[in-house]
């Protein structure tokens, strides 16, 4: 009875590694171009003084104005950015005031229109941060399709090479995407704290182009 059940055990395991086949690790990309055609720009504002409290008000009216004339403006998209406060240490550590900021965040595909608004608003007192072009995200998701088409045919390409070569049959054991590239690019930035002049309007913004790169990595099954 007990050789029976070994014969038995062993029978089966042989059958089982068959029927598995031989698992090879791969991995494929592709990129592709996509155009810069949104811009990101964030502004604040910030001061500096004794009362936490009086500093909330300027600040909140500074916001308050610079939104107004922002939503007047067709096709930009404003948001809520960094709020922050945080005390000014004199001598001793000791709190010696205070310092209050107030952040919104700009987007849109008219660059002409964000350009001159930019402008007006440091003219509020404002400050510009950053100022990015990155591809929008309609943009963005049409070249992402593109890209994983073509990284999908190039992993199925390298699959079909190496069952060639041995003699075998393959498919798909598993498949991971990931989506990469397509970071926003810095036109520019203003120092921390800086108020930029008032008279100065933004330079002229070049919209280029952003990598967006599809990664496939997976693993096959070879079989007979």
């Amino acid at each position: 009875m007990m050789k029976l059940l070994t014969t038995l055990f062993i029978g089966s395991l042989v059958a089982a590694t068959a029927q598995a086949g031989a698992l090879v690790d791969l991995s494929a990309n592709a990129s592709r171009p996509a155009a810069n055609d949104m811009v990101r720009a964030s502004v604040y504002s910030e001061v500096s003084g004794k009362s936490p409290a009086e500093l909330a008000q300027r600040v909140n009216a500074d916001i308050a104005e610079a939104l107004k004339l922002i939503r007047a403006k067709a096709g930009i998209s404003v948001k809520s950015g960094q709020q922050s406060t945080y005390p000014v240490y004199g001598q001793g550590q000791k709190i010696d005031g205070w310092r209050m900021r107030s952040e919104l965040v700009l987007e849109s595909k008219d660059q002409g229109s964000v350009s001159d608004l930019l402008g007006k608003l440091q003219q509020m007192r404002l400050a510009v941060g950053d100022v990015s072009m990155l591809p929008s995200p309609e943009t963005r998701r049409k070249v992402e399709d593109e890209a994983t088409r073509e990284a999908i045919l190039a992993f199925q390409s390298r699959a079909a090479v190496i069952a060639e070569q041995l003699g075998k049959s393959w498919k798909i054991k598993q498949l991971n995407v990931q989506q990469g590239g397509g970071m926003p690019m810095p036109m520019m930035r203003a120092a921390r704290g800086v108020m930029m002049a008032a008279e100065a309007a933004p330079a002229p913004l070049e919209a280029g182009e952003s990598l967006v790169t599809t990664n496939i990595s997976g693993q096959i099954e070879l079989a007979d």
